[in-house]
């Protein structure tokens, strides 16, 4: 079974894990809010079950109806074993899996901004993190420092792991041309909050537009705060376009030179930059966890400081000044980067391993 909060997050991010543990004559039930990616996972063979949750809010209320639905659905197909990812399927699930002694696999996909800020709030996650994952099979952290965390905070957990984020599928996402330069295009894909750097993006693409008048700024993504109309102002100053939530962001890969990620997000490690980098693009992005991981800097993009636009605004001009075969380049090395540490398949042999010591199945 898997706990999942997001359709399109499960589809694009954990399918060859699904699909490896298909071949290895598993059945899958997901539990997740039903979305239209959904369809995609029943074509694969997997049972899905419709649990609407809510991914940022803290309502005690709704909060024990996802324990006590997790709980209900667990009882009835009993599943072998039970892999989670994000905060809520983790904590909630891996209480359910403790209380009917399952196999628990959580996924640490970043701490989040409630756990990773000093309160009440953190000091509450804390201790239920200590309860849901201590008999947790294999813990999987995707960068060290959330596994740091963890030791700071005494969060005990008896096996753990740190894999490479989500990993990306490099045959998916394969080494694209780069484009000409006669415009320069820049992307920015993220959900369009606060803390995925958005404010700084648009600090930037004012300034740059304004100044270099070949440059394009594109920004990708949902809505997730207030953000369209200012969106919309952008767009009607001739400084971005919006293209929305987009399915499928190679087609925008193959026109972009670079892509721009200035969030401070607490990140596992950032899906935009694996995609980006795989594709053989440069990346500008934040000197954090989560982020850093994926670009060395100056070698195949640059890092910025947090909150920062001037600082962004300078990277980009830098970037600017560099000839077509040094940002093709850039996005070559890149490449090379995800093909040797980043690749999904890296995952899926970390997660068989791990459950077939805990299930003693061989394959």
């Amino acid at each position: 079974m898997i706990l999942s909060n997001h359709d399109a997050y499960t589809y694009n991010f954990r399918r060859e894990i699904i699909q490896k543990l298909m071949d290895e004559n598993f059945k899958i039930f997901i539990v997740l809010p039903f979305g239209e990616k959904v369809l995609d996972l029943e074509r694969m063979g997997c049972v899905c079950i419709d649990l609407p949750l809510d991914r940022r809010g803290m309502n005690p209320f709704t909060d024990l109806k996802l324990l006590s639905k997790y709980n209900k659905i667990m009882k009835k197909i009993k599943p072998a074993a039970v892999l989670s990812f994000t905060i809520k399927p983790n904590i909630y699930g891996g209480l359910v899996c403790r209380k009917h002694n399952i196999p628990f696999f959580p996924n640490v996909t970043g701490l989040g901004t409630a756990v990773e800020n000093e309160g009440l709030v953190q000091k509450l996650l804390i201790k239920m993190y200590k309860f849901a994952y201590k008999k947790a099979s294999c813990v999987f952290f995707q960068n060290e420092a959330n596994r740091q965390f963890f030791r700071d905070k005494d969060i005990k957990v008896k096996h753990a792991r740190v894999i490479p984020g989500s990993g990306v599928n490099t045959t998916h996402f394969s080494l694209l041309p780069y484009p000409s330069d006669n415009e320069i295009h820049f992307m920015f894909i993220s959900r369009i909050m606060k803390e995925k750097g958005i404010d700084q993006y648009l600090d930037a693409a004012k300034y740059i537009k304004h100044k270099y008048t070949n440059t394009k700024f594109h920004v990708l993504g949902y809505c997730e705060q207030n953000y369209e109309d200012t969106l919309a102002y952008f767009q009607s100053e001739g400084v971005i376009k919006y293209h929305g939530m987009q399915s499928d962001v190679r087609k925008f890969h193959e026109i972009s030179h670079c892509t721009i990620h200035p969030t401070y997000y607490p990140e596992g490690i950032s899906n935009v930059l694996l995609e980006s980098a795989a594709s053989g693009r440069p990346v500008i992005t934040t000197d954090r966890v989560g982020c850093r991981e994926v670009v060395d800097d100056n070698i195949n993009g640059f890092l910025v400081h947090e909150r920062d636009s001037r600082d962004l605004i300078n990277k980009i001009e830098i970037f600017l000044t560099l000839s077509f075969d040094d940002r093709q380049n850039m996005g070559i090395a890149g490449r090379k980067k995800i093909q040797k540490n980043f690749d999904r398949q890296i995952i899926v042999e970390a997660y068989l391993e791990e459950i077939e010591k805990s299930l003693e199945f061989t394959r």
